[in-house]
Protein backbone atom coordinates (compact mmCIF):
# COMPACT_ATOMS: atom_id res chain seq x y z
CA UNK A 1 0.00 0.00 0.00
CA UNK A 2 1.14 3.55 -0.71
CA UNK A 3 0.49 5.96 2.14
CA UNK A 4 0.94 9.73 2.38
CA UNK A 5 1.01 11.46 5.77
CA UNK A 6 0.58 15.21 6.26
CA UNK A 7 1.89 15.99 9.74
CA UNK A 8 3.37 18.92 11.59
CA UNK A 9 6.78 17.27 11.79
CA UNK A 10 8.37 13.84 11.71
CA UNK A 11 11.88 15.11 12.40
CA UNK A 12 11.19 17.31 15.44
CA UNK A 13 9.60 16.33 18.74
CA UNK A 14 10.22 19.75 20.35
CA UNK A 15 6.89 20.35 22.14
CA UNK A 16 5.40 17.98 19.59
CA UNK A 17 4.49 14.61 21.05
CA UNK A 18 2.75 13.38 17.90
CA UNK A 19 6.19 12.82 16.36
CA UNK A 20 6.81 10.00 18.89
CA UNK A 21 3.89 7.87 17.71
CA UNK A 22 4.24 8.83 14.07
CA UNK A 23 7.85 7.64 13.93
CA UNK A 24 6.86 4.26 15.35
CA UNK A 25 3.92 3.83 12.99
CA UNK A 26 5.93 4.83 9.89
CA UNK A 27 8.80 2.54 10.88
CA UNK A 28 6.38 -0.37 11.33
CA UNK A 29 4.70 0.28 7.99
CA UNK A 30 8.08 0.37 6.27
CA UNK A 31 9.14 -2.87 7.95
CA UNK A 32 6.00 -4.48 6.52
CA UNK A 33 6.89 -3.33 3.03
CA UNK A 34 4.53 -0.40 2.55
CA UNK A 35 5.55 2.83 0.82
CA UNK A 36 5.19 5.88 3.07
CA UNK A 37 5.67 9.52 2.13
CA UNK A 38 5.71 11.92 5.10
CA UNK A 39 5.12 15.61 4.41
CA UNK A 40 5.66 18.52 6.79
CA UNK A 41 5.29 22.26 6.20
CA UNK A 42 8.37 24.32 5.48
CA UNK A 43 7.69 26.64 8.42
CA UNK A 44 6.88 24.01 11.09
CA UNK A 45 7.27 25.76 14.45
CA UNK A 46 8.46 22.60 16.23
CA UNK A 47 11.37 22.09 13.87
CA UNK A 48 12.20 25.82 13.87
CA UNK A 49 12.22 25.95 17.69
CA UNK A 50 14.33 22.80 17.93
CA UNK A 51 17.01 24.27 15.67
CA UNK A 52 17.02 27.54 17.63
CA UNK A 53 17.15 25.67 20.96
CA UNK A 54 19.59 22.89 20.07
CA UNK A 55 21.09 23.63 16.67
CA UNK A 56 20.91 21.73 13.39
CA UNK A 57 22.73 18.83 15.03
CA UNK A 58 19.50 17.81 16.77
CA UNK A 59 17.86 17.11 13.40
CA UNK A 60 20.97 15.24 12.25
CA UNK A 61 20.78 13.12 15.42
CA UNK A 62 17.19 12.13 14.63
CA UNK A 63 18.17 11.13 11.10
CA UNK A 64 21.06 9.02 12.39
CA UNK A 65 18.83 7.35 14.96
CA UNK A 66 16.04 6.62 12.48
CA UNK A 67 17.92 6.00 9.22
CA UNK A 68 14.88 4.63 7.39
CA UNK A 69 12.66 7.62 8.21
CA UNK A 70 12.53 10.63 5.94
CA UNK A 71 10.18 13.54 5.43
CA UNK A 72 9.76 16.07 2.67
CA UNK A 73 8.87 19.70 3.24
CA UNK A 74 6.31 21.61 1.20
CA UNK A 75 5.32 25.27 0.97
CA UNK A 76 2.12 25.59 3.04
CA UNK A 77 1.24 28.80 1.19
CA UNK A 78 1.17 27.06 -2.21
CA UNK A 79 0.93 23.30 -1.68
CA UNK A 80 0.76 21.27 -4.88
CA UNK A 81 -1.64 18.68 -3.48
CA UNK A 82 -1.91 16.72 -6.74
CA UNK A 83 1.84 16.16 -6.85
CA UNK A 84 2.19 15.56 -3.10
CA UNK A 85 -0.49 12.84 -3.12
CA UNK A 86 0.30 11.32 -6.50
CA UNK A 87 -0.06 7.54 -6.46
CA UNK A 88 -1.38 7.37 -2.91
CA UNK A 89 -3.82 4.69 -1.80
CA UNK A 90 -4.35 6.17 1.66
CA UNK A 91 -3.76 9.72 2.90
CA UNK A 92 -3.62 10.64 6.60
CA UNK A 93 -3.90 14.30 7.60
CA UNK A 94 -3.08 15.19 11.17
CA UNK A 95 -5.53 17.62 12.79
CA UNK A 96 -2.68 20.04 13.62
CA UNK A 97 -2.68 21.32 10.05
CA UNK A 98 -4.24 24.51 8.78
CA UNK A 99 -7.91 24.26 7.75
CA UNK A 100 -6.91 25.36 4.25
CA UNK A 101 -4.57 22.37 3.88
CA UNK A 102 -7.20 20.00 5.24
CA UNK A 103 -9.73 21.34 2.73
CA UNK A 104 -7.27 21.23 -0.18
CA UNK A 105 -6.40 17.57 0.40
CA UNK A 106 -10.12 16.81 0.58
CA UNK A 107 -10.79 18.67 -2.67
CA UNK A 108 -8.12 16.59 -4.47
CA UNK A 109 -9.49 13.26 -3.24
CA UNK A 110 -11.81 12.52 -6.15
CA UNK A 111 -9.13 13.17 -8.76
CA UNK A 112 -6.45 11.41 -6.72
CA UNK A 113 -8.52 8.31 -6.09
CA UNK A 114 -7.23 7.81 -2.55
CA UNK A 115 -8.95 7.10 0.76
CA UNK A 116 -8.63 9.95 3.22
CA UNK A 117 -8.57 10.11 7.03
CA UNK A 118 -7.97 12.76 9.69
CA UNK A 119 -5.78 11.77 12.66
CA UNK A 120 -6.66 13.64 15.88
CA UNK A 121 -4.31 13.48 18.88
CA UNK A 122 -5.29 16.61 20.81
CA UNK A 123 -7.88 17.80 23.30
CA UNK A 124 -9.22 20.61 21.11
CA UNK A 125 -12.28 18.59 20.04
CA UNK A 126 -13.43 18.91 23.66
CA UNK A 127 -11.85 22.18 24.76
CA UNK A 128 -11.99 24.27 21.57
CA UNK A 129 -14.80 22.85 19.40
CA UNK A 130 -15.05 26.11 17.48
CA UNK A 131 -11.53 25.49 16.17
CA UNK A 132 -12.36 21.97 14.99
CA UNK A 133 -15.62 23.09 13.39
CA UNK A 134 -13.53 25.13 10.92
CA UNK A 135 -12.23 21.94 9.29
CA UNK A 136 -14.06 20.83 6.16
CA UNK A 137 -14.13 17.04 6.38
CA UNK A 138 -16.94 16.53 3.88
CA UNK A 139 -14.69 14.60 1.48
CA UNK A 140 -12.98 12.56 4.20
CA UNK A 141 -13.68 8.89 4.79
CA UNK A 142 -13.47 9.32 8.54
CA UNK A 143 -11.41 10.19 11.60
CA UNK A 144 -8.82 8.29 13.60
CA UNK A 145 -9.28 9.61 17.15
CA UNK A 146 -6.82 8.90 19.96
CA UNK A 147 -9.60 8.09 22.42
CA UNK A 148 -13.20 6.98 22.49
CA UNK A 149 -14.43 10.29 23.90
CA UNK A 150 -12.87 12.18 20.96
CA UNK A 151 -14.34 9.67 18.51
CA UNK A 152 -17.79 10.27 19.97
CA UNK A 153 -17.38 14.05 19.78
CA UNK A 154 -16.71 13.88 16.04
CA UNK A 155 -19.80 11.78 15.49
CA UNK A 156 -22.12 13.58 17.89
CA UNK A 157 -21.25 16.97 16.38
CA UNK A 158 -21.63 15.62 12.84
CA UNK A 159 -18.08 16.61 11.90
CA UNK A 160 -17.73 13.19 10.26
CA UNK A 161 -19.87 10.17 9.50
CA UNK A 162 -17.29 7.58 10.54
CA UNK A 163 -14.66 7.53 13.25
CA UNK A 164 -12.41 4.93 14.84
CA UNK A 165 -10.61 4.94 18.19
CA UNK A 166 -6.87 4.74 17.52
CA UNK A 167 -4.88 5.19 20.71
CA UNK A 168 -1.25 6.15 20.71
CA UNK A 169 1.27 3.46 21.70
CA UNK A 170 4.94 2.80 22.40
CA UNK A 171 7.51 2.43 19.66
CA UNK A 172 9.18 -0.62 21.18
CA UNK A 173 12.03 -0.40 18.69
CA UNK A 174 13.15 2.54 20.81
CA UNK A 175 11.31 2.23 24.12
CA UNK A 176 12.56 -0.85 25.89
CA UNK A 177 14.49 -1.57 29.11
CA UNK A 178 18.13 -0.49 29.07
CA UNK A 179 20.02 -2.90 31.30
CA UNK A 180 23.36 -1.48 30.18
CA UNK A 181 22.78 1.89 31.88
CA UNK A 182 23.92 2.69 35.41
CA UNK A 183 21.35 4.12 37.81
CA UNK A 184 22.28 7.64 38.95
CA UNK A 185 19.13 9.02 40.57
CA UNK A 186 15.77 8.32 42.17
CA UNK A 187 13.11 9.97 40.00
CA UNK A 188 12.92 11.41 36.50
CA UNK A 189 10.04 13.20 34.83
CA UNK A 190 9.94 13.95 31.10
CA UNK A 191 7.32 16.50 30.11
CA UNK A 192 6.64 20.12 29.29
CA UNK A 193 5.39 22.57 31.92
CA UNK A 194 1.95 22.67 30.34
CA UNK A 195 0.89 26.26 29.59
CA UNK A 196 -0.93 26.55 32.91
CA UNK A 197 -2.91 23.35 32.31
CA UNK A 198 -1.26 21.44 35.18
CA UNK A 199 0.77 23.89 37.25
CA UNK A 200 -1.01 23.12 40.52
CA UNK A 201 -0.89 19.40 39.78
CA UNK A 202 2.86 19.47 39.13
CA UNK A 203 3.42 21.10 42.49
CA UNK A 204 1.18 18.60 44.30
CA UNK A 205 2.24 15.41 42.54
CA UNK A 206 5.86 16.08 41.58
CA UNK A 207 7.62 18.97 43.26
CA UNK A 208 6.21 18.62 46.79
CA UNK A 209 6.66 14.82 47.05
CA UNK A 210 10.21 15.02 45.71
CA UNK A 211 11.04 17.72 48.22
CA UNK A 212 9.30 15.88 51.05
CA UNK A 213 11.30 12.70 50.40
CA UNK A 214 14.56 14.53 49.58
CA UNK A 215 14.84 12.57 46.34
CA UNK A 216 17.57 12.94 43.77
CA UNK A 217 15.38 13.97 40.84
CA UNK A 218 15.63 15.55 37.45
CA UNK A 219 13.17 16.94 34.93
CA UNK A 220 13.35 17.27 31.14
CA UNK A 221 11.10 19.42 29.01
CA UNK A 222 10.63 22.77 27.27
CA UNK A 223 8.63 25.96 27.72
CA UNK A 224 9.41 26.22 31.42
CA UNK A 225 8.96 29.84 32.55
CA UNK A 226 11.33 31.38 35.06
CA UNK A 227 8.84 30.77 37.87
CA UNK A 228 8.73 27.05 37.03
CA UNK A 229 12.51 26.76 36.90
CA UNK A 230 12.75 28.50 40.26
CA UNK A 231 10.13 26.17 41.74
CA UNK A 232 12.12 23.15 40.56
CA UNK A 233 15.27 24.58 42.10
CA UNK A 234 13.47 25.26 45.38
CA UNK A 235 12.30 21.62 45.43
CA UNK A 236 15.84 20.38 44.85
CA UNK A 237 15.07 19.11 41.35
CA UNK A 238 17.62 19.39 38.55
CA UNK A 239 16.12 20.92 35.40
CA UNK A 240 17.88 19.61 32.28
CA UNK A 241 15.82 21.18 29.50
CA UNK A 242 14.89 19.45 26.25
CA UNK A 243 15.70 15.81 25.71
CA UNK A 244 15.31 14.06 22.37
CA UNK A 245 12.52 11.55 22.74
CA UNK A 246 14.70 8.68 21.59
CA UNK A 247 17.06 9.51 24.49
CA UNK A 248 14.31 9.14 27.09
CA UNK A 249 14.83 5.35 27.58
CA UNK A 250 18.34 6.04 28.84
CA UNK A 251 17.01 8.69 31.24
CA UNK A 252 14.41 6.22 32.53
CA UNK A 253 17.08 3.56 33.03
CA UNK A 254 19.14 5.99 35.11
CA UNK A 255 16.31 6.34 37.65
CA UNK A 256 14.20 4.11 39.88
CA UNK A 257 10.75 5.61 39.27
CA UNK A 258 8.83 8.11 37.17
CA UNK A 259 5.46 9.84 37.44
CA UNK A 260 2.64 10.79 35.10
CA UNK A 261 0.91 14.11 35.70
CA UNK A 262 -1.74 14.58 33.01
CA UNK A 263 -2.89 17.98 31.87
CA UNK A 264 -6.22 19.09 33.32
CA UNK A 265 -8.19 18.87 30.03
CA UNK A 266 -7.42 15.17 29.78
CA UNK A 267 -8.53 14.53 33.35
CA UNK A 268 -11.70 16.61 33.17
CA UNK A 269 -12.88 16.33 29.56
CA UNK A 270 -11.12 13.34 28.00
CA UNK A 271 -11.27 10.32 30.33
CA UNK A 272 -9.53 7.25 28.99
CA UNK A 273 -6.75 9.14 27.16
CA UNK A 274 -3.41 8.95 28.99
CA UNK A 275 -1.32 10.58 26.19
CA UNK A 276 1.80 8.78 25.01
CA UNK A 277 4.17 9.20 27.98
CA UNK A 278 2.78 6.35 30.15
CA UNK A 279 2.99 3.94 27.20
CA UNK A 280 6.63 4.85 26.70
CA UNK A 281 7.56 4.70 30.40
CA UNK A 282 5.96 1.29 30.90
CA UNK A 283 7.67 0.00 27.73
CA UNK A 284 11.00 0.94 29.33
CA UNK A 285 10.26 -1.08 32.47
CA UNK A 286 10.40 1.81 34.90
CA UNK A 287 7.87 1.78 37.76
CA UNK A 288 5.22 4.45 37.21
CA UNK A 289 3.07 6.39 39.69
CA UNK A 290 0.22 8.42 38.21
CA UNK A 291 -1.67 11.45 39.39
CA UNK A 292 -5.42 10.81 39.02
CA UNK A 293 -6.78 10.00 35.58
CA UNK A 294 -9.68 7.75 34.63
CA UNK A 295 -8.65 4.72 32.57
CA UNK A 296 -12.18 4.61 31.19
CA UNK A 297 -11.27 2.38 28.26
CA UNK A 298 -9.41 -0.25 30.26
CA UNK A 299 -6.07 0.24 28.57
CA UNK A 300 -4.19 -0.84 31.70
CA UNK A 301 -4.80 -2.33 35.14
CA UNK A 302 -4.38 0.48 37.68
CA UNK A 303 -2.67 -0.69 40.84
CA UNK A 304 -0.98 -3.50 38.91
CA UNK A 305 0.64 -1.89 35.84
CA UNK A 306 1.16 1.37 37.74
CA UNK A 307 0.14 2.95 41.03
CA UNK A 308 -2.41 5.75 41.31
CA UNK A 309 -1.98 8.60 43.78
CA UNK A 310 -5.21 10.41 44.71
CA UNK A 311 -3.41 13.16 46.60
CA UNK A 312 0.04 14.59 47.03
CA UNK A 313 0.41 12.72 50.30
CA UNK A 314 -0.45 9.45 48.58
CA UNK A 315 2.03 10.22 45.81
CA UNK A 316 4.74 10.66 48.42
CA UNK A 317 3.73 7.37 50.05
CA UNK A 318 3.73 5.46 46.77
CA UNK A 319 7.11 6.84 45.75
CA UNK A 320 8.56 5.84 49.11
CA UNK A 321 7.15 2.33 48.72
CA UNK A 322 8.53 1.86 45.20
CA UNK A 323 11.95 3.11 46.20
CA UNK A 324 12.19 0.90 49.30
CA UNK A 325 10.35 -2.26 48.23
CA UNK A 326 12.25 -4.14 45.48
CA UNK A 327 9.47 -6.69 45.11
CA UNK A 328 6.87 -3.99 44.46
CA UNK A 329 9.15 -2.28 41.95
CA UNK A 330 9.78 -5.58 40.17
CA UNK A 331 6.04 -6.40 40.04
CA UNK A 332 5.20 -3.02 38.53
CA UNK A 333 8.05 -3.31 36.06
CA UNK A 334 7.03 -6.76 34.88
CA UNK A 335 3.30 -6.07 34.67
CA UNK A 336 3.76 -2.81 32.77
CA UNK A 337 6.09 -4.42 30.26
CA UNK A 338 3.70 -7.32 29.72
CA UNK A 339 0.71 -5.05 29.10
CA UNK A 340 2.60 -2.97 26.56
CA UNK A 341 3.87 -6.07 24.75
CA UNK A 342 0.40 -7.59 24.64
CA UNK A 343 -1.67 -4.59 23.56
CA UNK A 344 0.07 -1.25 23.14
CA UNK A 345 2.91 -1.24 20.63
CA UNK A 346 3.03 0.60 17.33
CA UNK A 347 2.75 -2.82 15.67
CA UNK A 348 -0.66 -3.23 17.30
CA UNK A 349 -1.72 0.19 16.03
CA UNK A 350 -0.57 -0.58 12.49
CA UNK A 351 -2.69 -3.74 12.63
CA UNK A 352 -5.64 -1.52 13.54
CA UNK A 353 -4.84 0.99 10.80
CA UNK A 354 -4.66 -1.72 8.15
CA UNK A 355 -7.96 -3.12 9.37
CA UNK A 356 -9.56 0.31 8.91
CA UNK A 357 -8.00 0.55 5.44
CA UNK A 358 -9.42 -2.82 4.43
CA UNK A 359 -12.82 -1.67 5.67
CA UNK A 360 -12.50 1.27 3.28
CA UNK A 361 -11.96 -1.14 0.39
CA UNK A 362 -8.18 -0.85 0.10
CA UNK A 363 -5.79 -3.64 -0.77
CA UNK A 364 -3.34 -3.58 2.14
CA UNK A 365 -0.69 -5.73 0.53
CA UNK A 366 2.90 -4.52 0.78
CA UNK A 367 4.21 -2.19 -1.91
CA UNK A 368 7.27 -3.55 -3.76
CA UNK A 369 9.04 -0.19 -3.55
CA UNK A 370 8.17 0.61 0.06
CA UNK A 371 10.15 3.59 1.33
CA UNK A 372 9.82 7.05 2.84
CA UNK A 373 10.14 10.15 0.66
Amino acid sequence: MRIVVFCHSLMSDWNHGNAHFLRGVVAELLDRGHAVRVLEPLDAWSRANLVVDQGRGAIDDVQRTFPTLRSSVYDPMEPDIATLTEGADLVLVHEWNEPSLVAAVGAQKAAGGYRLLVHDTHHRAATAPEDMARYDLSAYDGVLAFGEVVRRLYLDRSWTGRAWTWHEAADTRVFQPRTDVERTGDLVWVGNWGDGERTAELHEYLLDPVQGLSLKARVHGVRYPATARQALQDAGISYRGWIANHRAPEAFAQHAVTVHVPRRPYVEALPGIPTIRPFEALACGIPLVCAPWDDAEGLFTPGVDYLVARSGAEMESHLRDVLHDPDLAAQLRGSGLATIAARHTCAHRVDELLSVARGLGLDTAADPVGSTA
